[in-house]
């Protein structure tokens, strides 16, 4: 019997992806991990329900506890991230380091088990011509999660099942139900794991970082205003900036040495290109040259056409063919070649002059 371990946060996607691959005939054995300290967090309703899942499909349940992995590879990289003034995006870092690598760790070491299985929307795929795997936007664009996976492995694809890549979001709500299982109608998680146990990203930060009072000021360093701390802002934000101006303004820099919000209307944060760090190419080998893709700077931007330039030390370049609005250092950049990504990294600055 073809064995699998399916990693259970308690939700309806990874409950039903236990019970999709169950009903296929699979030896399935749940895993949920611990991620958070502190009595209350999210954690603990969706471990009850992860093992309420295991006992109905009838199939052993394991609690891993990796606080201490979340709070140094999240909890601590947000922290200094912020606090230097950049935007990190938690997601792909928490997948690579905090999910999948310690879940197939645990998988192969404890379980005698050489795959897992999660219910994210996004596929794999083998691609025999180049001895490489691809990993590919779920049908659901929609639900799409391949931005937030970009950093997987080759290990980490190879030895991973995404069961709801070929599915619509709709179709999980269904078979859900039709087995009857315990999360089928529980609401959608709408944030970060962390905004929803501090309530908001800001809450989360003034656990860690006290408030600092500095200047908003413009270009030319006029003072326009106050603030209590860069860690409050990120790139492209208008809204809450407490000061009136004739015209839009938009945070288009912070400078966290100096502890200065540097504000400007619309076109001064908009750039041509951008510099972006700790690639991984997915689909392909590290190109010699240039090459063509679309590429997106955020989760939700539509992708468009850029020219990826390789540089040293896991670095590109990305020229983009229209300048782009809001590229915030420390958010992933992703690019494909249609469904399937190519590569992704953290970007860095907006470029290297």
């Amino acid at each position: 019997m073809k064995k699998v371990v399916v990693g259970l946060s308690g939700g309806v996607d990874s409950s039903t992806a236990a019970a999709i691959l169950h009903n296929q005939g699979y030896e399935v054995i749940g895993l949920t991990l611990w991620l958070m300290k502190g009595k209350g967090q999210c954690c603990s309703e969706g471990m009850i329900d992860a093992a309420s899942i295991c006992e109905q499909l009838g199939i052993p349940h394991h609690v891993v506890d990796i606080r201490d992995v979340f709070q140094t590879n999240i909890v601590d990289y947000l922290v200094a991230g912020y606090s230097s003034g950049i935007t990190p995006l938690p997601c792909s870092q928490c997948n690579k380091t905090v999910k999948f690598g310690p879940m197939l760790q645990y998988a192969r070491e404890n379980l005698g088990c050489d795959r897992i299985a999660t219910g994210h929307y996004a596929r794999i795929r083998y691609n025999e011509a180049t001895g490489r795997y691809e990993l590919l936007r779920a049908i659901d664009r929609n639900k799409d999660q391949s931005y937030f996976l970009y950093d997987l492995s080759q290990d980490l694809l190879a030895g991973t099942v995404f069961p709801l890549g070929e599915m619509q979001k709709s179709d999980t709500r269904r078979i859900a139900s039709e087995y009857n299982l315990k999360t089928a109608d529980k609401p959608e998680s709408q944030d970060l794991c962390l905004v929803e146990a501090n309530g908001s990203m800001r809450a989360f930060l003034d656990k860690y970082l006290a408030p600092k009072q500095g200047d908003i000021v413009d270009m030319d360093g006029k003072v326009l205003g106050q603030h209590d701390g860069v860690h409050h802002y990120t790139i492209g934000q208008r809204k809450g900036l407490g000061i009136a101006a004739a015209e839009p303004l938009y945070v288009i820099a912070l400078d966290a040495v100096n502890n200065k919000v540097i504000v400007g209307d619309r076109t001064k944060a908009t750039q041509p290109e951008c510099t972006v760090n700790r690639v991984n190419w997915v689909a392909i080998a590290e190109p010699a040259s240039p090459i063509r893709a679309e590429v997106q700077i955020r989760y939700r931007s539509h992708p468009v056409p850029v020219t990826v330039i390789p540089l040293e030390n896991s670095r590109v370049r990305l020229v983009f063919d229209e300048p782009q609005f809001s590229i915030t250092p420390g958010q992933a950049a992703v690019w494909y070649e249609g469904e399937k990504v190519l590569g992704g990294g953290i970007i860095e600055q907006f470029s290297d002059s």
